[in-house]
């Protein structure tokens, strides 16, 4: 990975952006497809656009939301102790004794997520598994007064965990779910820039907010700007490390490769043609299948507007939605070049259509 693409996705992952509150990371993910689209522009809600060989034709939408899991200030007790609810899949087992950012007004604050010594606790026998509300937050502070004059009922919370390489080419970060969409939508645009000439659609790269609690940035967006073709950039599990089961849940291994997704939502057109530029660019591809929806983006964009030939393409990740997530920075590499590709690959005022 070039060193450019590579502090790029540092900054991305490492720059905090909540659900309902990605500004600064949209902010950070403009700044970089300002250098190489036609136009840059942002939504009421904060989904942001970047389009490329405006007037071409078929318009393709490719599509990474931006957001991460979080917790949000719900309760603050006598003693200045703070209580949580949750923001997207947060696990409350593996948030507990962990440091935290709470983004308030007057700047960040760090705490705590208090954890109860083992000397002090029943015996293991006796214990389960914790709720969130079970959880609470010390940000070193002896009252609710001293605490409210530095946060409040309503402050986003994020874990501090940040990017770092593992070994080889594997890398760790908080937020991997799903700066690498955001990440890699932008490098596709900047691959088809400098192949502009040879670019006959229009291209919408697309960093869209809110998917974490429900899909809804992408159902604005896809309904605003009425594409023709959309990808859809996430991550998947992969399923290569012990106690996960491949007969319920596939086999997908990290560093072989992105996936794209079979069933469900994902066009059967548009998947082909995927595959097809795959082999020719000799992008090697993994396979999971959906009976009925994805849990991603591609699930609210492929019906808006009548349908939208949609497909899913996603990058293995260990340890979904912890601080420790666990992708190749090889796979992530491949899913700009495999986008780019099938873009330059869609002639003028091609369709995808289900043939009968």
């Amino acid at each position: 990975m070039r060193d450019k693409s590579l502090d790029f996705l540092k900054t991305l992952v490492n720059t905090p952006s909540p659900t309902a509150y990605e500004s600064r990371g949209q902010r950070v993910w403009l700044d970089y497809v300002g250098k190489h689209a036609d136009e840059t522009f942002s939504d009421a809600y904060g989904n942001c656009v970047a389009v490329l060989n405006k007037g071409g034709g078929p318009r393709i939408m490719l599509a990474g939301h931006a957001d991460e899991i979080a917790m949000t200030i719900n309760f603050i007790d006598d003693k200045g102790f703070i209580y949580v609810k949750k923001v997207g899949g947060i696990d409350a087992a593996i948030t507990k004794a962990q440091r935290v950012t709470i983004h308030a007004k007057g700047g960040p604050v760090r705490g705590v997520v208090g954890n109860v010594a083992p000397h002090l606790s029943k015996a293991d026998n006796d214990r389960k598994l914790p709720q969130m509300h079970d959880l609470f937050i010390d940000i070193g502070v002896g009252s609710k007064k001293e605490a409210d004059k530095l946060v409040r009922v309503g402050d986003m919370i994020t874990l501090v965990d940040e990017f770092e390489m593992l070994r080889g080419d594997l890398a760790i970060a908080r937020a991997f779910d799903n700066r690498i969409g955001t990440w890699a939508v932008a490098e596709t645009l900047r691959l088809l820039a400098d192949d502009k000439k040879k670019l006959n659609v229009e291209i919408c790269a697309v960093s869209n907010i809110m998917e974490e609690t429900g899909l809804f940035g992408a159902r604005q967006i896809a309904y605003s700007l009425k594409p023709d073709v959309a990808l859809v950039v996430d991550v998947t599990h992969a399923t290569d490390y012990p106690t996960v089961s491949k007969i319920m849940h596939g086999d997908i291994k990290v560093g072989h490769g992105p996936t794209i997704t079979h069933g469900g939502p994902n066009h059967r057109e548009v998947v082909a043609r995927l595959e097809a530029v795959a082999a020719k660019s000799k992008i090697a591809l993994q396979h999971e299948t959906t009976s009925a929806t994805s849990g991603t983006d591609t699930d609210v964009i492929f019906w808006t507007r009548g349908g939208i030939p949609s497909a899913l393409i996603s990058l293995p990740n260990r340890y979904m939605h912890s601080p420790v997530e666990v992708v190749s920075l090889k796979d992530l590499q491949q899913i700009p070049e495999l986008m780019a590709a099938f873009c330059l690959s869609v002639k003028a005022g091609e369709e995808f259509r289900v043939k009968i």
